[in-house]
């Protein structure tokens, strides 16, 4: 629910009655404006209105608005409640028009806006296409959108976002990007992203793609400021005035601004790299003329602007109600002041008023000649300007039908304190006005210094005693009659307060207790109330903190306590305690000072900026009670990560300075600088950043380090460094200088490396031969000179392909489909071979069917597998490095083996003796195409185990032992030169754990196993067939 005025009514309360007296409406609280987001889920818009007996109506823009006839406007209990709100139909200015039977007032305007921002068009935009050097604007046309928007842009992807210098801006009144003057790094995509400040939504252009032209580079030329504040600046006091000025230029212009006939307020701050000058809390002695200045080695422009500080009306003289008898003349007089100067109008019962008759109006007069009861009602003035509008109300009463004197309430009672003033009143109504007298008891009050009858009938007792007590009367009588009031009068003892401590100091996180005791007549009540700096203390809203306690007190006395636990700076002050009887209120303060780490310092402005220097000047912050021991003097680059502390001159800046110097800076670097203050207590928070300054340019003093190179082409010194940061370039123009010569020779030859990003230069002579060492440095330079070279370290050029073949190249086989390659490296010469590549073919085909392998390092052997088998093989090897193969040594000959056996050893043989077991097969012959079997080897694996057992033999049975019980599988292969046969089918024994296989030892066991039978004995035993 959105609502004008904060916990407000329209007339936010307005009030038609108290006590038995009664009046016309009054404005206790007035609406505010609205900003409504449209994109909210509560589409209810609700206008608070009073909760008293008044006739309200609601007007927007001038027209009265009827419930009745359009269903989204309701009125419940005289709140105007808008369903569906819609910014086309409801956005305006509301007004309410309260009234009851003593007259009409109407409320002053509330704005009722919408926020949103809408979508940018689809349609995709065209490229920008400019040459280097020359400056581009990148146009931002932003969508429709209510309140003003914030700007940024988005370079090639989102989070990437454009960062603002001497040399890009982003205009805040245009939304456009100005790039003074275009680099090779700014080639890109650009996107536009607008931001609404109420509903934070954010939108996002289409991309506008910038090239760069390819037909030259735009020289040097004078500025053009492209953006700049308008001719005339009008501002509301008291806001923060934004003035922009940018420029195109080659090189990037320098902005400087400066009032005419007069100085740049103190307070104004140079942002965006001097290109924004804002002035903060703008006052009336800022308005003037200003001028901004670009300028380039090529020529300056300027451009001037008058800021005019206007301000709302502010009241000087208002208007009071007043009460006149029939015929007396009424004047009344309100003032205002403001920027431009105020006018006038008058209303009586929400209506306009003009110079009629017995009524004259001149600007802020009006006069009634002979009021009558007709003129009775409420009246506003009303005071304007082109800016706003501000309403004085006053209610006229005019003494109608001739009446007797009558008073209400009567009697009534009045509770004095000993030694104050009494003032006892005597309001009648009546009309005529009646004559007045006072008596106490019988006998009339005689006047003197200490009893005292003032002009409006009130009767007056200086330093009232206890004799004072008593009944007074107040007779009041015209021609129609007369009547009495009686004022019971009770004086009684003077409350007296004691607030303790009255003064206390405390450290930051401490807490403290104040104690209120009130001594007071035992007849009446106390109550008590606290204020903190003369305003009521909300233990609500504050009740972390704070905490009243009521503590028993004495039959003449009661207590109150304040806890204020976990003291912030914030709490510093002057802490009140009220007591408050019906004879009397008594206040007490106390004073509450907080130590605590010291405020941020004021205003921080760099003085001057050298290459490597800032001299600093601040203006000194609170310190909170505690002396300011120190100041940290903190510096943020776009370089550094967040703030880092600066060396300064001196080196301890003592409490007591108000400027330091910041040295060992980098030279053309932006930085912004602020101070931190500390004391015995801690560190404070740190100033406002300054205004981002960059240091003067200077010869580079970083030498490029991890200077190495080699590789490359024949023929090809290759050098390589690691770049300089940018933030050592200590100015424009900068770029590499590589100096190189043969060992042992003078002269050094050096070359131009323009680009700051490079990383490698190439040079290429068909003169030296391949491994010819280089001295090399490299060193740097930009506009300012030249800068100091690395180390000289050596490096070889290129050592270009092996130029020799790898000797005593040697082929055999180890199986039917493998071939063992081995040789030597080649002989010591030019052009080392880092790997090798091994050729094979089989000698019945041509070497182009062949295959390759490669070496994974510098390894001398290899084996070549997945051959055929019993085949002949050509093999040759050469060596290899990033230049280029070598010559391939002459083809040597080898052959595979014949295949191994496909048969498998049968009718496998299990006999038992003890832990041992005796295993028998039936040999295996091999065919005419195999290779001979020249053994066998058994494979005995326990399961759950990951050792396995080999056994080789040449004999077709062999003794095998099984320690433990378990699960064992034995398989069986036939050996030969082409290598293992194929393997039997498994034989699987289970045995109990921890027993032998038989519990006889000379018992013998004989189970032949076939393909398709097994038999069982002491163990378990079973084949499982492959």
């Amino acid at each position: 629910i959105f609502q004008i005025g904060t916990g407000s009514r329209c007339p936010w309360y307005i009030m038609g009655k108290l006590k038995s007296e009664e009046f016309g409406p009054v404005f206790i609280h007035e609406p505010d404006d609205i900003m409504f987001p449209l994109s909210s889920d509560e589409k209810k818009v609700v206008i608070n209105a009073p909760l008293f007996s008044v006739r309200v109506r609601w007007f927007i823009n001038g027209t009265e608005m009827d419930s009745e006839a359009d269903y989204r406007y309701s009125l419940i209990d005289g709140n105007l409640v808008i369903m569906n709100a819609s910014e086309t139909v409801d956005h305006g200015k509301y007004q309410c028009r309260a009234g009851n039977s003593f007259g009409t007032v109407l409320s002053r305007d509330a704005l009722l806006q919408f926020a949103y921002v809408g979508a940018f068009s689809p349609k995709a935009r065209g490229g920008v296409s400019v040459r280097e050097g020359q400056g581009v604007v990148l146009m931002c046309t932003p969508p429709p959108h209510s309140p003003e928007i914030i700007y940024s842009w988005v370079f090639n992807e989102f989070p990437s976002f454009v960062a603002e210098d001497s040399r890009r801006f982003i205009s805040q009144d245009t939304g456009n990007l100005y790039i003074s003057k275009v680099q090779p790094s700014d080639v890109g995509s650009y996107i536009c992203l607008v931001k609404n400040p109420v509903t934070n939504a954010r939108v996002l252009s289409p991309p506008t793609p910038l090239t760069l032209k390819t037909d030259g580079v735009m020289g040097e030329y004078e500025p053009k400021i492209e953006v700049h504040f308008s001719p005339s600046v009008l501002a509301p006091k008291g806001v923060t005035v934004r003035l922009e000025c940018f420029a195109l230029g080659n090189p990037v212009p320098t902005i400087t601004w400066r009032k005419i006939n007069g100085n740049i307020p103190k307070k104004a701050r140079l942002r965006k790299s001097q290109a924004v000058l804002e002035i903060p809390n703008i006052q009336l002695e800022d308005s003037g003329i200003y001028e901004c200045k670009a300028e380039n080695p090529r020529g300056g422009t300027a451009f001037k602007g008058h800021l005019q500080v206007y301000t709302l009306p502010q009241w000087v003289r208002m208007i009071n109600d007043t009460q006149m008898d029939s015929g007396e003349k009424l004047q009344w007089e309100c003032k205002a002041m403001g920027r431009p100067r105020p006018t006038y109008r008058w209303l009586r019962n929400g209506l306009p008023l003009t110079s009629q008759g017995r009524l004259e109006l001149h600007n802020g007069e009006m006069t009634i000649h002979k009021v009558q009861p007709m003129d009775s009602g409420m009246y506003q003035c009303v005071a304007e300007n082109k800016y706003g509008s501000i309403y004085s109300n006053a209610e006229l009463k005019i003494l109608g039908e001739p009446s007797a004197p009558i008073f209400v309430p009567n009697p009534v009672r009045v509770i004095a304190t000993l030694g104050k003033d009494v003032l006892l009143e005597c309001k009648p109504r009546a009309s005529p006005k009646p004559r007045i007298t006072w008596k106490r008891g019988d006998r009339r009050i005689q006047l003197n210094k200490r009893i005292i009858l003032l002009r409006n009938n009130t009767l007056k007792i200086v330093n009232s005693s206890r004799a004072d007590e008593g009944n007074y009367v107040c007779r009041a009588e015209n021609q129609l009659g007369s009547a009495e009031m009686t004022a019971m009068l009770w004086v009684k003892e003077a409350m007296r307060v004691a607030l303790s401590p009255s003064r206390v100091e405390v450290t930051v996180g401490e807490s403290v207790v104040l104690s209120c005791r009130a001594t007071h007549d035992t007849s009446l009540d106390v109550a008590f109330q606290w204020f903190f700096n003369q305003k009521p203390i909300n233990f609500h809203h504050d009740g972390g903190h704070f905490e009243s306690i009521q503590t028993a007190g004495g039959q003449d006395s009661s207590t109150v306590d304040l806890m204020i636990r976990s003291i912030l700076l914030k709490h510093a002050g002057k802490y009140g305690c009220r007591a408050q009887t019906s004879a009397d209120t008594v206040f007490a303060e106390a004073e509450l000072l907080v130590r605590g780490p010291p405020g941020p310092p004021g205003v921080v402005i760099v003085e001057e900026i050298t290459e490597t220097t800032a001299t600093l000047s601040w203006t000194r912050g609170l310190d909170n009670h505690s002396p300011i021991s120190t100041y940290n003097l903190q510096a943020r680059s776009p370089f550094s990560l967040g703030w880092q502390t600066v060396k300064t001159d001196p080196e301890t800046v003592t409490g007591d300075m108000e400027s330091a110097m910041a040295v060992e800076l980098n030279p053309w670097v932006e930085y912004e600088f602020r101070v931190v203050a500390s004391n015995a207590i801690g560190t404070g928070d740190p100033s406002a950043p300054s205004r981002g300054v960059r240091t003067k340019e200077a010869v580079p003093s970083v030498a490029p380090v991890n200077v190495s190179g080699g590789n490359g082409r024949r023929h090809e010194l290759v050098i390589s460094w690691e770049p300089v940061s940018e933030e050592f370039q200590n100015g424009e123009g900068f770029g590499y200088i590589v100096a190189f010569r043969a060992n042992g020779t003078r002269g050094w030859k050096e070359k131009m490396v323009t680009s700051a990003d490079s990383t490698m230069y190439k040079y290429r002579d068909e003169t030296f031969p391949p491994l010819t060492p280089f001295e090399v440095k490299v060193g740097v330079y930009n506009n300012k000179g030249d800068g100091p070279f690395s180390k000289v370290v050596i490096i070889h050029s290129a050592e270009g392909e092996p130029r020799e073949l790898p000797i005593d190249v040697r082929a055999y086989s180890i199986s039917s489909s493998e071939i063992r390659v081995t040789w030597k490296p080649p002989n010591p010469g030019p052009g080392k071979p880092r790997r090798y590549e091994v050729s094979f073919w089989k000698d019945s085909e041509q070497e182009e069917s062949g295959s390759k392998q490669q070496t994974v390092r510098n390894e001398t052997s290899m084996i070549l597998t997945g051959l055929e088998g019993n085949s002949a093989y050509l093999v040759t090897v050469k060596g290899f490095n990033s230049i280029g193969h070598g010559p391939p040594s002459a083809a040597v000959t080898a052959k595979t083996r014949k295949a191994p056996p496909t048969q498998s050893p049968n009718n496998l043989m299990w006999i038992q003796e003890g832990n041992n077991v005796s295993l028998s097969w039936d040999p295996v012959k091999a065919k005419a195409n195999e290779s001979d079997v020249i053994g066998y080897m058994v494979l005995l694996k326990q399961e759950g185990r990951a050792h396995n057992q080999v056994t080789r033999t040449i004999n077709p049975s062999t003794i095998l032992s099984l320690p433990e019980g378990g699960t064992y599988v034995i398989e069986v292969r036939a050996l030969s030169e082409g290598g293992e046969g194929a393997v039997s089918s498994q034989l699987r024994l289970v045995t109990s754990s921890g027993e032998p296989l038989s519990t006889h030892r000379h018992m013998t066991s004989v189970i032949t196993f076939s393909w398709t039978a097994c038999f069982l004995c002491a163990v378990i035993l079973f084949p499982v067939l492959n």
